[in-house]
């Protein structure tokens, strides 16, 4: 290997049950940079280092929620959470919600969105879920064409998802089924 070559990036998805301060600060800074290009989950401005320091510890502090991150030679580059449904509700405690998944601009073109929907699809089946579901802004067409090649079947639109810079965006629904239900096969 010659001196400038440098040797291929390194790629993790993992589920974190807490975060250190470098950790904490890479999370944020990609949230931001997310938020900036139009991806925010929710967001349209970056709210600030404070809040988003705030946001993320308090979502390791939920119960019903599991933070994931994606790195990229050890430094946190996007993020997901895979969101139980409440203990008081039996009738759908059979799916979970992948939710606020996204990768930082800078870190785009390596599959790490591709790797981070697996992982979570991959922690929900584990935890004995049989259907992940989750929205998306029309305006998200990489996230919508890389839902859709993973399995994930568009069963809904809401007409007035979102406000984004004074103009109102769709959002699609999708689920996907992670495993059949028992009475499934005797159904066909």
């Amino acid at each position: 290997m010659s001196a400038s070559a440098r040797p291929p990036p390194q790629f993790l998805v993992e589920h974190v049950e807490e975060l250190d301060e470098a950790d904490l600060a890479a999370l944020c800074e990609a949230t931001d940079a997310a938020i900036i290009d139009g991806g925010g989950f929710g967001w349209v401005n970056p709210p600030g280092r404070r809040a988003l320091e705030s946001y993320y510890r308090g979502i390791l502090l939920v119960p019903e929620r599991e933070l994931h991150v994606v790195r990229m030679d050890g430094i946190v580059v996007g993020s997901a959470h895979l969101v139980k449904p409440p203990r008081n509700n039996e009738a759908q405690a059979f799916s979970a919600q992948l939710m606020h998944s996204f990768v930082a601009p800078y870190a785009r073109g390596h599959g790490l969105a591709r790797m981070l929907t697996e992982g979570v699809e991959s922690r929900a089946r584990d935890l004995g879920y049989h259907v992940l579901n989750l929205d998306v802004r029309e305006t998200q067409t990489a996230a919508i064409h890389m839902y859709e090649t993973l399995g994930f079947e568009r069963w809904g639109t809401h007409p007035n998802y979102a406000m984004v810079r004074g103009k109102t965006v769709r959002g699609y629904y999708y689920c996907k089924r992670l495993r059949q239900r028992k009475n499934q096969a005797s159904e066909q």
